[in-house]
């Protein structure tokens, strides 16, 4: 049998899920299937897993080798020292060759620093790049925890795929009103119901980002003008609210000025804003531009086969943390709008690949 060939940049799946919300009952499902085999799990203890019905083979004091074939490694000081001693094992051939990284965070994590480690560190953007992320949320107690915690909403925020669980134990009522709530937060990540009998570990770590793309075209996935309001746990609205919001573009977007808007949009407020993802009608192009980012993270845009309907206005959410929604449109306006046509049409332009591979 040939080893699994190993990813020129290994993606970084993140766990994510506030306290009670199952993110261990949903991690020992993950360990357990197939599609995990060839993955690098990092725990924050082993005990709290139980895996010794799973455990093969300890490699030493903070690493066991599971019946699967999937590695899991105890967190034990700075989670980028844990991940470039993985590596290093790795190529050294003291560890199976995994092809991922699932890291779990604490309840009470806010999910950002663990996704920026990977940019910030030199050696780790050289090897890893960011997968998923998975946010579990508990059907019993999440209506709660996403009107009081901070935290709690911006896990969710943050997600690419919602898990909700212990939807069994809810009444079905609660369960809708918690859906509805998760859709205002974060409209366009998948919903899964871990109960659900279809629910498959695999989707998890799916990353078809054309597919994803597509879905930003359904009309519930733009619909997310209220804000969300979160309150203490005495009844005060917390100043800064976690907010969605769409822009809806007639003009065609100049992309060079577009990535320095976006760019410095990042650089100046990027732990405010939580997610920015779209389709973008890119003066020159044909086909729509779907972006993606989390944080200071954007992902490479990815081209569209084709635009679902005649609908051509470039689509873009954001949800924000705090940002003036009014200033954010209006720099936006400034800088990103493609202006060529108004002031000179007869030029031609460069396509989007061209752009790119010039810069």
């Amino acid at each position: 049998m040939t080893e699994p060939q190993i990813p020129l940049l290994t993606p970084i799946n993140l766990l994510t899920g506030f306290l009670g919300s199952g993110k261990t009952t949903l991690l020992a499902r993950l360990l357990a299937d197939p599609a995990l085999s060839d993955a690098a799990v990092l725990i924050n203890e082993f005990g709290e897993v139980g895996l010794d019905h799973h455990l093969v083979e300890r490699i030493d004091d903070t690493m066991v080798l599971l019946q699967s074939g999937c590695l899991c490694c105890t967190v034990r000081g700075e989670l980028a020292d844990a991940i470039k001693d993985l590596h290093s094992k790795r190529e050294r051939g003291l560890v199976p060759p995994f092809r991922r990284i699932v890291v779990e965070s604490t309840g009470l994590a806010d999910p950002f620093p663990v996704l920026s480690t990977i940019k910030s560190d030199p050696v780790l953007r050289h090897h890893f790049r960011p997968g998923n992320v998975i946010t579990t949320v508990d059907a019993v107690n999440g209506l709660g925890q996403l009107g009081t915690y901070v935290e709690s909403n911006r896990q969710a925020a943050v997600a690419d795929r919602l898990v909700v669980t212990k939807a069994d134990l809810a009444l079905p009522a609660d369960v809708a009103r918690l859906v509805e709530k998760l859709r205002n937060i974060n409209p366009d990540a998948p919903l899964l119901m871990a109960t659900d009998l279809s629910f498959a570990v695999a989707e998890l770590v799916d990353e078809n980002l054309g597919l994803r793309a597509a879905a930003l075209q359904s009309t519930s996935g733009f619909y997310c003008e209220a804000p969300v309001q979160l309150a203490t746990a005495e009844g005060s609205v917390h100043q800064s609210a976690v907010t969605s919001f769409v822009m809806t573009v007639e003009r065609a977007i100049d992309w060079t000025a577009f990535g320095l808007w976006l760019t410095m949009l990042l650089n100046r407020h990027g732990e405010k804003v939580l997610r920015v993802k779209g389709i973008l009608n890119i003066a020159g192009e044909e086909r729509p531009v779907a972006i993606h980012g989390v944080q200071h993270l954007v992902r490479t845009p990815v081209h569209m086969e084709r635009w679902p309907d005649e609908d051509r206005r470039s689509r873009i959410v954001f949800i924000v943390d705090g940002l003036d929604v009014e200033l954010l449109k209006r720099s936006f306006e400034a800088f990103a709008l493609d202006r060529s046509s108004v002031e000179d049409a007869a030029v031609p332009k460069r396509s989007l690949q061209e752009r790119q591979s010039s810069s």
